[in-house]
């Protein structure tokens, strides 16, 4: 099963920018058990969904030609919590992208509140180094992830 931490992207330029939405409600499992009574997302949850709207983005930029996984987080800092109600605003943006890797920056908000700040670093893995073969079919960019893109308009950065 593979989880989706994002609801729909709001705004996408190709190659630079991407803005998603996530919608955090009581209804999702995980939040009964983290805290009993004073249900938060958890943190991990909310780099998950920062790592899936900069990763989208990059691969998206090469056409989902690539295996894009996350290779590092280069930086993660957090505010304050998220509750149930809250809508979360993602905000990558590709710092640098060449045909090993990407790296992105990213601001999660809620509201007018910085939520947190995230710097992530991917790796292109059919461009890898190390000589390793991996699967030809692109399991990173399932149908599912690539449906999140479908029907907004992209716009091309100049």
């Amino acid at each position: 099963m593979r989880w989706i931490w994002i609801d729909k992207f709001v705004e996408f330029e190709s190659g630079k920018r991407a803005v998603s939405i996530k919608n955090v409600t009581l209804a999702e499992e995980h939040l009964h058990d983290h805290f009993p009574g004073f249900p938060v997302m958890p943190e991990c949850l909310m780099i998950e969904a920062m790592a899936q709207t900069a990763g989208i983005l990059v691969g998206q930029a090469r056409n989902f030609q690539e295996k894009v996984i996350l290779a590092k987080i280069n930086k993660c800092v957090f505010f304050h919590y998220v509750r149930p109600g809250d809508t979360l605003r993602l905000e990558a943006n590709i710092e640098s992208i060449t045909a090993e890797a990407a790296s992105t920056s990213g601001t999660i908000r809620c509201g007018d509140k910085t939520i947190a700040e995230i710097s992530l670093m991917f790796s292109h893995i059919d461009q890898n180094l190390a000589g390793k073969e991996f699967p030809q079919e692109n399991f990173v960019f399932t149908d599912t992830f690539q449906s999140l893109v479908q029907g907004i308009e992209i716009t091309e950065s100049n």
